[in-house]
């Protein structure tokens, strides 16, 4: 089960991929992070995928990274008395708190919180922005509306407010309600939608209570400009560029991902680029070729991971559309230019003994034939910085914490191993040689870097490094502890 290639890929599932036999051929094809949409699917069914996924990674004997993806609150109007109305280019239209049908002039809006945020100039777009709104004037319960882009409008369409931070908590009732179904379930990752403001991502690690590592979604315009604080205090990024390109100009969204991404590896964080990457293989079995160089553009730019949503999903070649991202990820990463421009954004900030340690673990490879840097990692701190040199050599690192085991499958370059704990060196020294054996990175006649912390089992105490042989009688033989 060893990977070809650094980057991850993140499979949703959904109807197309439920049971045992297509979950499993998603693993083998290359999937290491498995999406639980909590929009769609009711507990029984996210419980049974759970179960499903965890056999699988018993059976490939691989750790599986589990991602639970909240809803978020979800803004949308009301009914229409026809259904439906065309709204023209132009035309006065009213957003109001009046639970009446609406008509061609007005519809309700049951959500006071935006009246509350709204100001003249404000835009409200509708139906994935194919309806363009500009509040003229408004009020505590009404916003009365130029139609600067027209449309169909129907029962239900979503709303989006791009212009304003809205007084709304990024969980709703029923996110909380969902979180802590999956907390107690054990997923990995808990993806925060509507994420505004930092505070959005502490109430939800607070409710997590470290049961799960908390991933925040940068989906608007007001998660942009927050993003460095919103950084700080999340455990990892997704780039979700649909609402990004809804609530943005799709033309900012490019630019927007390649400075995310950077700022997420500098931070040694993992960052998801997600939405759209193969939309077209839903129906075809094959992608387009700007599909294609969408995914290896996230490539490039040394994302950790690339998603598959309704690819995967609901689409009718699940197993192809990972394939075609696992081929492509071989592909790119085997072009002497993906080695220049991950280099070329290397970081240069040391500032602890960790960071000088997986830094000098990267240019010993680099400079000698080292097969692999093995790190132990207890709480996945060493590895995550390891990851973030992007080294040229595999990535082992070994824990004896499942959960950390598996959490690390999400980022940049892991081959995760489980191991016993250890409390000396030496051992460390011995289980990380037989790991690089057995998984088919090293030869007897081989060399490997391997970082630890001293004493062990304290998380960011990295500070030992050292280039040991991989040939057993030698390791034994080999100096002080």
């Amino acid at each position: 089960m060893r990977r070809l290639r650094n980057v991850k890929i993140v499979a949703t599932l959904g109807p197309a991929s439920s049971d045992y036999k297509m979950i499993r051929a998603l693993s083998d094809a290359g999937a290491d992070v498995f999406r639980l949409n909590m929009s769609h699917g009711e507990h029984d069914e996210i419980r049974e995928r759970h179960e499903i996924i965890r056999q699988v990674e018993k059976d490939t004997k691989r750790p599986i990274a589990i991602l639970a993806d909240l809803q978020g609150p979800k803004l949308r109007v009301g009914k229409f008395i026809n259904d439906e109305e065309m709204l023209k280019e132009g035309q006065s239209f009213r957003l109001d708190l009046d639970e009446a049908e609406g008509d061609a002039t007005r519809v309700c809006l049951p959500h006071k919180e935006i009246f509350d945020a709204l100001e003249p100039g404000a835009s409200l777009l509708v139906n994935d922005g194919k309806i363009r709104l500009q509040v003229k004037e408004c009020g505590r319960n009404f916003a009365d509306c130029t139609v600067i882009f027209g449309g169909m409008i129907s029962n239900r369409k979503g709303v989006n407010v791009p212009d304003v931070v809205l007084p709304l908590a990024a969980l709703s009732d029923k996110d909380r309600r969902d979180l802590e179904f999956v907390c107690q379930l054990g997923i990995d990752w808990l993806a925060l939608s509507f994420v505004q403001r930092p505070a959005d991502v502490e109430e939800a690690r607070k409710l997590a209570d470290g049961r799960a590592a908390i991933l925040s979604k940068i989906e608007k315009p007001a998660a942009v400009k927050a993003f460095a604080k919103i950084l700080q205090v999340s455990d990892g990024i997704m780039v979700a560029r649909g609402d990004l390109g809804v609530e943005l100009p799709v033309q900012n969204v490019p630019p927007i991902q390649k400075r995310l991404v950077r700022a997420c590896r500098a931070a040694a964080k993992p960052v998801i680029v997600a939405t759209q990457m193969l939309e077209s293989m839903i129906d075809s079995p094959v992608p387009t070729r700007a599909e294609v160089s969408d995914v290896a553009a996230a490539i490039y730019e040394g994302a950790d991971a690339v998603m598959l949503s309704a690819e995967s999903a609901a689409g009718s070649y699940p197993v192809e559309a990972v394939t075609t991202m696992n081929n492509v990820a071989i592909e790119v990463e085997s072009d002497p230019t993906y080695r220049e421009v991950i280099d070329a954004s290397r970081a240069g900030n040391k500032e602890t003994i960790a960071d000088a340690i997986v830094s000098a673990a990267r240019e010993i490879a680099e400079t000698t034939d080292i097969k692999a840097i093995c790190c132990f990692s207890e709480s996945g701190t060493t590895a995550l910085l390891t990851a973030r040199e992007r080294p040229h050599v595999p990535i082992i690192a070994l824990t004896s914490r499942r959960g950390t085991s598996r959490r690390l499958a999400l980022s940049w370059g892991m081959h995760c191993v489980m191991t016993g704990e250890v409390d000396r060196f030496k051992m460390a020294v011995v289980n990380a040689a037989r790991v690089a054996r057995t998984a088919g990175f090293a030869e007897e006649s081989d060399h490997i870097v391997v970082i630890a912390g001293i004493p062990f089992n304290q998380p960011g105490s990295t500070n030992i490094l050292r280039v040991a042989p991989c040939e057993e009688r030698l390791i034994f033989s080999a100096g002080p502890e």
